[in-house]
């Protein structure tokens, strides 16, 4: 291919507003392959910070190297020009003898109708025959982003694989968006004893339903009704260990709330408004609980020889492989047109709108 491609992207050029901005690709270069994006998927909990211009890195500057927040230097600005991670593309030509042509991939390149891909640069997932196109905007980060949570879960016990962390315990997740569904159906196929997912929203709530979980709301008793459910022994009760997948320090204090003694948060949310809910001299100090951040930069440290993100998203394949029309049924709310989404953004930032996973779709060139 010599001649140029068209891409339309989506970009945020002020809070509040969602833009088509149409450019070019310049001819595939030698080592990289053009995909045609198929589906994007919005994940609406991260990128309704972009659009809302609420994300930290509006406030603070992330220095790599230190591993801290610089206050004195914001890296994001407007125009946002890269939003999304959950992209699924058809390989229409090729550089590179590591992809094919014809190939459907996964890959977190961002909310564009276009790309060139590089292997050996950025994570490519070739999906397999069989799964449904539409599942892969599950299968290059949001899916691993699950799998590593279950991963902490077994490093926290001593363990390296994804059953170790949840075979046979009692498992709360808090927030039931798509990252919580899927950890809570992960934890049930490795083996959970039990599965609650605590959520204030009805549809989430019928969504874990329907993926053969428990579900309660997230109620001022809700604590206590499970660490009455849940007896292990005298002055025991509670859940082994707890997911908190739902980026507000409310579900974050509930989570520690439900645990028993010596349990264990495993920590996937993201805090944009702080999290002055959470009274660490309360559970938190008297039932000496742990907290673990489980982020997708890293799996638990000790297990990079054996886990990296390719493994991560083998084993969403594999969920997906078995789960993946109960997953499509249950999580996949709504497919627009790609041109619609400003008007989605809109509606689902004044919360006239309420998804569990929205999908954009790309209509062929």
């Amino acid at each position: 291919m010599t001649t140029t491609v068209p891409v339309r992207t989506l970009e945020v050029p002020r809070a509040g507003e969602l833009e088509i901005v149409e450019t070019v690709l310049p001819p595939l270069p030698d080592g990289r392959f053009l995909g045609r994006t198929l589906f994007t998927g919005l994940s609406a909990g991260t990128e309704l910070t972009w659009y809302r211009g609420t994300s930290p890195y509006f406030r603070a500057g992330w220095d790599a190297e230190l591993g801290m927040f610089d206050r004195d230097r914001p890296t994001a600005r407007f125009p946002v020009q890269r939003l999304g991670y959950m992209e699924v593309a058809q390989v229409t030509d090729s550089r590179t003898t590591a992809v094919r042509e014809g190939a459907l991939v996964a890959m977190a390149y961002g909310h564009s109708t276009a790309v060139h891909g590089d292997p050996l640069t950025q994570h490519v997932v070739p999906l397999p025959p069989g799964l449904d196109p539409l599942l892969g905007v599950y299968a290059a980060h949001l899916g691993p982003i699950c799998v590593n949570g279950l991963l902490h879960a077994a490093a926290d016990v001593g363990g390296s694989e994804l059953r170790d962390g949840v075979g046979g315990r009692l498992v709360l997740v808090t927030g039931g968006g798509p990252i919580g569904l899927l950890v809570g159906l992960l934890a049930q196929v490795h083996g959970a004893a039990e599965v609650v997912v605590v959520d204030p929203t009805p549809e989430r709530r019928a969504a874990a339903l329907a993926l053969g979980l428990d579900a309660v709301d997230d109620t001022p008793d809700v604590a206590r009704e499970l660490k009455m459910r849940w007896r292990h022994g005298p002055a025991d009760h509670g859940a082994d260990v707890a997911f908190q997948c739902r980026g507000a320090g409310a579900a974050l204090a509930t989570a520690l709330r439900c645990l028993r003694p010596q349990g264990t948060v495993i920590d996937l949310a993201f805090y944009t408004g702080g999290a002055d809910d959470v009274a660490l001299g309360e559970e938190y100090h008297h039932n000496g609980l742990s907290m673990r951040c489980a982020q997708i930069g890293r799996v638990p440290r000790g297990l990079a020889h054996r886990w990296d993100r390719r493994r991560l998203s083998t084993e969403t394949l594999a969920l997906l492989d078995v789960h993946g029309p109960r997953i499509g049924a249950a999580l996949v709310t709504d497919v627009v047109p790609f041109d619609e989404a400003p008007s989605l953004f809109a509606e689902l930032s004044a919360r006239r709108r309420h998804v569990i996973t929205a999908v954009l779709r790309v209509p062929e060139p």
